[in-house]
């Protein structure tokens, strides 16, 4: 007489390492509400972090290297198995992966007792560490077009060594600053060159919504090429007055190309599905931080610089990681590709308000004050917006 298998519900660890969008996801959205929640009164002098860096390095570090490696991680662990057909990476190596990550995280906030030296190395293992794991990925099933994005991972990795070296010579970060920052918007550039007009593509048919965005074509491949040359002549002009006209015109250059690309990407047509329209929203602040680092170079305007580091930072990489975060768990946790109220307003409304405060900080410094708190107050909303209202989705099991 033959029995029925039993159906066990898998422990809580054993599910949040069952997929790299779960870790990563969840404690990358922690990780940002914390950072800025200690960062704005650490900066304005009312609490003091036990890291040997200052708050502003802190802040780039955490942010750079921190919690964007982390949703890198989280994507890219969940997307590689679809393109290669390979099994996802779970389990004890996952684990070990974000414990990796985890160890860098405690390590740089508490490197005024541990030592920076050993800090700087265990936070400084997660990116190769991440890379390797990837192009190990690609090379066993042969795909070849994905390896760019690994050298990404490396740049970003060489940028972060670039950040140890200039804080350990001059106590401030520049070049690295935007060395990382240069790279992580051609990654948005490019996977978001991708996924935005796919999605977009989807959801028009869906709904009959007509004409869907173009597919990849040559106008989209001599825009990437711009940029990638526009966003490597920025850092360079930061030490080398001869080239900032030049860096200049690229930018603003660069910035109508990436504009005239979105456009084709039909983002007016998205407006009733706030899912699909936040990743243009999110979009949007990459030809405005071009735009506007431009016209900082032509007129030698700091304010300008600072406001349009933002639009890329707050503005590009805030949101476009909410954006994808939010679809990515909907879509593995067997939700509608939707957006509900609790996300369009307890997520996206509060991380763009913060990121145009955050710019408006830049533009008025004589606000800072109130600009800073505000825009910083809004992020933490957001992001702990994600971990309440999607926390439960990543951690939801089911009977297997």
């Amino acid at each position: 007489m033959s029995h029925p298998v039993e159906k066990r519900t898998p422990s809580l660890i054993a599910h949040i390492f069952s997929g790299g969008f779960r870790p990563f996801f969840l404690a990358g959205a922690l990780h940002a509400a914390l950072m800025i929640a200690l960062w704005v009164p650490w900066f304005l002098g009312f609490i003091h972090v036990p890291s040997a860096l200052s708050p502003l390095v802190w802040h780039q570090h955490e942010l750079l290297f921190g919690f964007v490696p982390a949703v890198i991680a989280g994507f890219l662990l969940t997307a590689v198995p679809n393109w290669t057909g390979r099994k996802a990476f779970s389990g004890q190596p996952l684990a070990l992966l974000f414990g990796l990550w985890l160890a860098g995280r405690l390590a740089i906030a508490s490197s005024e007792q541990i030592g920076l030296g050993i800090a700087m190395l265990l936070a400084g293992a997660f990116l190769p560490v991440l890379g390797g794991l990837i192009l190990r990925e690609l090379i066993a099933a042969r795909n070849r077009r994905n390896y760019k994005v690994v050298a990404v991972i490396g740049v970003l990795f060489a940028a972060q060594l670039t950040f140890f070296w200039e804080f350990d010579r001059y106590g401030h970060i520049d070049l690295a600053n935007r060395i990382a920052i240069a790279t992580i918007i051609f990654l948005i550039s490019l996977i978001g060159g991708r996924i935005i007009p796919s999605f977009t593509g989807n959801w028009l048919r869906q709904n009959n919504q007509g004409a869907i965005p173009p597919a990849f074509n040559r106008f989209d491949l001599g825009t990437m090429v711009l940029c990638g040359v526009a966003l490597a002549a920025w850092p360079i002009a930061s030490n080398t007055i001869a080239i900032v006209p030049f860096a200049g015109i690229l930018l603003i250059i660069a910035a109508i190309a990436q504009f005239v690309r979105q456009l084709r990407w039909k983002p007016e047509r998205t407006l009733a599905e706030p899912l699909v329209t936040i990743l243009h929203v999110a979009f949007f602040f990459v030809p405005l931080g071009f735009l506007l680092n431009g016209a900082a170079l032509f007129l030698d305007d700091a304010s300008l610089g600072t406001a349009g580091v933002h639009a890329w930072t707050s503005g590009a990489i805030g949101i476009m990681t909410l954006a994808v975060m939010t679809r990515a768990t909907r879509g593995h946790s067997g939700q509608a590709l939707r957006s509900p109220a609790s996300t369009t307003f307890g997520i996206y409304v509060p991380i763009v308000l913060a990121a145009i405060l955050r710019i408006a900080a830049a533009l008025a410094p004589e606000h800072t004050m109130i600009l800073l708190s505000l825009a910083g107050l809004l992020w933490i909303t957001a992001f702990l917006g994600f971990v309440g209202f999607y926390g439960p989705l990543v951690l939801r099991r089911k009977v297997g």
